[in-house]
């Protein structure tokens, strides 16, 4: 077992427990605990390839999964974990990577900065920390890489209901990680910088979603 997959499956059972425990202690709180999922593309940042390896502008999927726990109405926190495909340009030489990132993040509840929304629309501010693994397929499997991160974005949100509500995702992961040396070991991986556009859901486990925006 590689140290890669060690280090994937310890950040996964950290989910896993750290949901466990933020869904247990809330249950009876009113709007408190969202699970969200979205879907969407992503823009690698050109300087993460070696020449000749360089990746597609937009690619599809990116898939984020997370549990978000408000402290209060204005505070939170959410562990989310993502995963993105890139594909190679027409041009370079064919490669396909997994990129997959878990991030620990600040949530802020920005909905009075944004007044002049809809009612039932809310803005959410998120940065963290992170971890990013990096997997390419085929040819160039030895060319595993991980990294820390951080990241930043900006949520606009529509309820649907007391429990459901829609919402619009841009982020910006920056990745902390040297220049490929020697350059071979980038054949097919990624060092760069990775910018995120998903739409998904959000779903309250404890309550409604946009009852305490006014708050």
């Amino acid at each position: 077992m590689s140290s890669i997959f060690k280090i994937y499956k310890k950040l996964f059972i950290t989910v896993i427990f750290t949901s466990y425990g933020v869904l247990s202690f809330s249950q009876g709180d009113t709007s408190t605990v969202k699970a969200q999922f979205a879907l969407g593309l992503n823009n690698p940042s050109r300087d993460g390839f070696v020449q000749g390896f360089e990746g597609q502008i937009y690619n599809f999927p990116t898939v984020n999964l997370g549990v978000q726990y408000m402290f209060t109405p204005k505070l939170g926190a959410k562990l989310d974990y993502g995963f993105s495909r890139i594909s190679n340009q027409e041009y370079a030489q064919d490669f396909k990577l997994n990129y997959s990132r878990i991030n620990l993040q600040v949530v802020y509840n920005a909905t009075s900065i944004f007044s002049f929304l809809p009612q039932r629309m809310g803005t959410f501010i998120h940065a963290g920390p992170g971890f990013s693994i990096l997997k390419p397929l085929g040819n160039f499997t030895q060319n595993e890489t991980s990294y820390l991160n951080t990241m930043g974005g900006i949520e606009f949100h529509y309820g649907i209901s007391d429990k459901l509500s829609l919402y619009l995702d841009a982020s910006y992961i920056l990745g902390f990680e040297d220049d490929f040396i020697p350059i071979s070991n980038g054949f097919g991986s990624f060092n760069g910088n990775l910018l995120t556009v998903t739409i998904g859901a959000s779903i309250s486990l404890s309550g409604c979603y946009y009852c305490e925006q006014n708050d």
